[in-house]
């Protein structure tokens, strides 16, 4: 039987002319590596990024009136230091929502400069296990 093996990307969208700013929250705020994405696409209206080491990437895309369709949608980041974070997208002016506490898992959320929602996570063990 086929399986999923893993999620390969994200989208989310940004309005026409976002481009710069995708590259400033994402590349520069979040420290994520702009990848080129392929030739055979509008190049002019995406900006991709890698996640990680094991091929994840958020891409980035124009979208005429875009905006969150659900204030659930969002795309989760983990990453190997929340507090660090924390402190960097504070200092960045970035404001930071504190949710429900999940066990093993310390979170928060932010929004891109388009007001998609950003989730940022700490594994630190099983969330069945307190």
């Amino acid at each position: 039987m086929v399986k999923v093996q893993r999620l390969q990307h994200a989208s989310v969208p940004m309005p026409p002319g976002g481009n710069e700013a995708a590259r400033a929250f994402y590349g520069g705020t979040l420290g994520l590596e702009e990848v080129p994405p392929p030739d055979t696409l509008d190049v002019e209206r995406l900006v991709w990024f890698r996640v990680g080491a094991d091929g994840h990437e958020i891409h980035v895309f124009t979208e005429a009136g875009n905006g969150p369709s659900s204030p659930g949608q969002h795309l989760c980041l983990q990453v190997d230091d929340l507090a660090a974070m924390h402190q960097r997208l504070s200092d960045a002016g970035i404001a930071i929502e504190d949710p429900t506490a999940i066990p093993n898992r310390p979170r928060f959320f932010i929004h891109d400069p388009f007001g998609n929602r950003i989730e940022l996570t700490q594994i630190t063990g099983n969330y069945r296990e307190s």
